[in-house]
């Protein structure tokens, strides 16, 4: 049985990390969804948050399982006996940052593999940034994200600019 992990920040779960999520379990036995707690970005969730809207926006996909975890990923990997990581790959914009990374965790971790998907052509420009900064003035989100995400980000931001 292979699983593999999807490891991220995840602030806020887009319908673009969904569409990786069922590619990969079309190609892989199951799933492991890894927020991550620290990855050096400002988030506008909590990792609790995170991992709470993660599971709800993943209820129906069976073969994922969501998690969270703590520190680097490859100690991650290796706690879950798992070798392989699956990371999106938008656009040419995300291709040094992610071959940066797979090779840093290659480095410490020589069993780690990285494994890169392309999301479906209607959500290669979506990132979470985005999303947060148009939860921000107010736009409309359905498109974009679950809708268990647009009601969290809607309460988010009208709390913070009430």
């Amino acid at each position: 049985m292979t699983t593999v992990i999807y490891p991220g920040t995840f602030d806020p779960v887009t319908l673009g990390h969904l569409n990786i999520l069922e590619k990969a379990c079309l190609m892989f036995d199951s799933v492991i969804m890894a927020v991550a707690d620290q990855t050096g970005k400002q988030t506008a969730f909590t990792l609790e948050e995170r991992y709470q809207l993660c599971k709800t926006a993943t209820e129906n996909m069976p073969k994922v399982q969501v998690t969270m975890f703590q520190g680097l990923f490859v100690d991650y990997a290796r706690s879950q006996n798992c070798r392989i990581m699956v990371r999106g790959m938008r656009a040419v914009s995300d291709f040094e940052y992610e071959l940066s990374l797979a090779l840093t965790n290659k480095k410490l971790n020589p069993d780690v593999e990285t494994v890169f998907l392309v999301p479906s052509l209607r959500y290669m420009y979506l990132s979470s940034s985005m999303i947060r900064q148009l939860a921000a003035l107010g736009g409309p989100l359905e498109d974009f994200v679950p809708s268990c995400v647009a009601k969290a980000l809607k309460r988010k931001f009208f709390v913070v600019n009430a």
